[in-house]
């Protein structure tokens, strides 16, 4: 059986955009996914990143969820130590309530940002230590007849809007498996502790009244075109991106130099970061979906198709859909 699909949209700005055009781009990318059979959609708060324009996480999710109709659309995730669980509790209630039950909160707990960001945000130097006292905050303003020290989230209560939390260590599989909640592994940046992680969840997890089972989602990198020499050229520009982007490299570096620094221990360590990458035509992306949704364990993959231009991006939503809808061989 094919393993279920949704994307990760990390709302990147197109070669020659701007923040407008990535903002379209979401737009374009969850209809496609949509009509492809995806499961959701799912936006990231990133902060202080010039090239993805996520940050204000629950306006993206609205503004997505108005152009679409089925999909579901939610965060993946939303770093709630940056953020009051009664605020996050009333931005989702408003979009449950304004678009029913497709929304999904996913909750992480890393900043989403570098120093200057969480200085700027006012973010406290222990706001991750209070994590799970803020899950479980948050959860009860969304449960029905739900109030904090007299306090109600309006819209909010009632609206059970699902919880998901999301990680990258043994950390967030032990906090999902004590609650009862699906949980989400950054394989698609953070591949090393996947394995171990899921194994974790699946032997600790307890039910709870959102989720009687566990249900694992696992990230992957997706560059699907028509043929492995596209999927492959696509492949390089990313990885120049990518370098450039963590090793805040002079924009008056060429392509040459870029190639150098990803020969070096920094380059290669960045690169480390794509190690669960699908790149290829139909065939070869299928197949590598199929292998990896066995080897992580997982339910459901959700793929970060960061192809350089939009309608590339679209077009690989598109492939991986369609190659995992046909037989195998």
């Amino acid at each position: 059986m094919a393993p279920v699909l949704s994307v990760l949209d990390l709302a990147l700005v197109p070669d020659g955009g701007d923040a407008r055009a990535a903002l379209d781009a979401t737009v374009e990318v969850a209809r496609t996914a949509e009509a492809h059979g995806y499961r959701r959609c799912w936006y990231a708060e990133h902060h202080n990143m010039s090239a993805i324009v996520s940050s204000a996480t629950s306006l993206v999710i609205s503004h997505v969820a108005q152009h679409t109709e089925t999909i579901r659309v939610g965060s993946g995730g939303i770093m709630l130590p940056n953020h009051s669980p009664l605020v996050v509790a009333e931005q989702f209630g408003t979009l449950a309530t304004l678009h029913g039950d497709r929304i999904d909160l996913g909750l992480g707990r890393a900043p989403g940002s570098d120093r200057a960001a969480n200085l700027a945000m006012k973010r406290l130097p222990d706001a991750s230590d209070r994590f799970l006292d803020d899950v479980e905050e948050l959860r009860t303003y969304l449960s029905p007849g739900g109030a904090v020290r007299g306090v109600v989230a309006t819209p909010g209560q009632g609206t059970e809007v699902p919880v998901y939390i999301l990680g990258s260590s043994l950390f967030g599989a032990r906090l999902a498996a004590h609650l009862g909640l699906p949980y989400a592994f950054a394989s698609q940046f953070a591949p090393a502790a996947l394995q171990d992680a899921v194994m974790t969840y699946r032997s600790e997890f307890r039910a709870s009244d959102q989720c009687e089972r566990p249900h694992v989602i696992a990230g992957v990198n997706v560059l699907a075109a028509d043929d492995s020499g596209a999927a492959e050229q696509q492949l390089i520009r990313v990885q120049r991106s990518r370098v450039r982007r963590f090793l805040a490299l002079p924009s008056e570096l060429d392509d040459d130099a870029v190639d150098q620094v990803i020969d070096s221990p920094q380059g290669r360590q960045v690169l480390s970061m794509m190690t669960y990458t699908a790149v290829g035509s139909p065939d070869e992306v299928g197949e590598y979906l199929r292998a990896f949704a066995d080897h992580a364990d997982a339910d459901e993959l959700i793929t970060m198709h960061a192809a350089p231009s939009t309608a590339q991006r679209v077009r690989s939503v598109q492939l991986a859909a369609e190659a995992l809808s046909a037989v195998p061989a």
